[in-house]
């Protein structure tokens, strides 16, 4: 809020300060040290070149396109936030964090963000984005379970893991939602924040771990300061990954439950009511 009253006339908020306007809660701003704070970036339009920066502002000189308002600020489209907020990040694995995020608030989906990208092919950025949404998942719950699925994928070299899969018993009892899920090998990747810690969550997730094992499914554990060593944590997963049992289908005794409805349908179809609502409340 402070630092778009440097916006010119037609300028806007974009990257992650607008992701965070539209409702990205778990783009905080900071960066992956957990402290340190990104720049606010400005589009302030080809215009305004002369525009004079200040500490905390990054000034990007692109024309914003369509701008709406988000607590009276003006800010781009959720799409377009996240392509800038893709490339502003320098770096593949954040910049899927961001497209992972922005999923998970369920205002924007991959399928969306990739016509975004596509409709302005000479952008800043444009191939960072490309690589990021190869990469993105929509059922993705936190930025360190992207971090997590992302060591899995790229330092391990595992096939993509089912990002929170449901996991049923053989009478159709619900053994836990698996945070990665490589169904093949049966295996259960779990990623422990902060707030595992507390006794409630940690019971429930020792209840589920049991569940898991007790029904075949091997189980390994990350924590956040296990990410600062990826090769570490490579090193791990592809062990964990070694002690699964990789039971035919016909032998298990636990199912994954892959969602129904996807994210693009859900998008649709929350636009459609909104859209009623307004007919209704006119």
């Amino acid at each position: 809020m402070e630092h778009s009253v440097l916006l010119p006339a037609g300028g806007a908020v974009t990257g992650w300060a607008a992701c965070r306007l539209h409702g990205v809660n778990l783009l905080d701003g900071l960066a992956t040290d957990g402290r340190t704070p990104l720049p606010v970036p400005l589009l302030v339009g080809r215009a305004g070149t002369g525009h004079k920066g200040h500490d905390g502002v990054r000034l990007l000189y692109a024309d914003p396109g369509e701008v709406e308002h988000r607590h009276g600020i003006p800010v781009v489209s959720i799409e377009r936030a996240v392509c800038d907020a893709m490339w502003l990040t320098h770096d593949l694995r954040e910049a899927v964090v961001v497209m992972d995020m922005a999923a998970a608030a369920r205002l924007t989906s991959i399928t969306r963000v990739r016509d975004a990208v596509a409709a302005r092919p000479r952008a800043t950025g444009v191939i960072l984005a490309r690589q990021a949404l190869t990469l993105a998942n929509e059922r993705s719950a936190s930025p360190n379970e992207t971090r997590t699925r992302l060591i899995w994928v790229l330092d391990a070299g595992l096939p993509s893991p089912l990002a929170n899969c449901a996991v049923h018993g053989a009478r159709g009892q619900l053994l836990g939602i698996a945070d990665l899920l490589d169904v093949e090998a049966g295996l259960a990747v779990e990623y422990d924040g902060a707030d595992h810690r507390d006794v409630r969550r940690h019971s429930r997730d020792v209840r589920k771990e049991s569940a898991f094992r007790e029904h075949g499914i091997e189980v390994v554990r990350v924590t956040g300061p296990d990410l600062a060593d990826r090769g570490a944590v490579a090193a791990r997963l592809i062990a964990a990954r070694a002690r699964a049992r990789f039971e035919p289908v016909a032998r298990r005794s636990w199912r994954a439950a892959l969602p129904a409805v996807s994210l693009d349908q859900q998008l649709a179809e929350a636009e459609v009511l909104a859209e009623l609502r307004r007919e209704w409340s006119a």
